[in-house]
């Protein structure tokens, strides 16, 4: 079962992008942490992540995918946001980002997103690395904006 999928169904209807969907263990049974966003960019709050929780708890109820118990949590982008499309790399453009690409870790301000390709400045002596989105394994800030983006 996709869980990634059953998230996005019950929540983007109410506004909310899935950023991401893990499933780890917690003690004797699980953890689902669906981390979200909202599709307005606009700050994600409590009354977000309490709309949210029941939603995709409602979803995971019907679908009834484990055996056993599970903890679901709903988290906010937080400090690490994941970066997965184009308009993530250019809504954080100019700040330190941390991404995995051909099985080696970088670190990069992110200087223009053309299309599928990101643009990163790796260092002041290193000419801008262009990467295709779908070269980038895993990206995160590594930063916090001083304002909301």
């Amino acid at each position: 079962m996709d869980l990634t999928q059953a998230a996005r169904d019950a929540l983007t209807p109410l506004g909310y992008e899935v950023l991401e969907v893990s499933v780890g263990p917690h003690g004797r049974s699980r953890r689902v942490l669906v981390r979200i966003d909202r599709l307005d960019e606009q700050v994600v709050g409590v009354e977000d992540v309490r709309r949210a929780s029941e939603a995709v708890g409602l979803e995971l109820d019907r679908l009834d995918p484990f055996e056993g118990a599970y903890q679901l949590e709903v988290e906010s982008p937080g400090a690490q946001r994941p970066l997965n499309t184009a308009r993530h790399f250019e809504r954080f453009r100019d700040l330190l980002i941390k991404l995995r690409v051909g099985g080696a870790n970088l670190s990069g301000r992110v200087r223009a997103v053309e299309d599928d390709v990101v643009v990163l400045e790796l260092g002041p002596e290193e000419p801008p690395r262009r990467l295709r989105l779908a070269e980038i394994e895993r990206a995160n800030l590594a930063e916090w904006p001083e304002a909301p983006r």
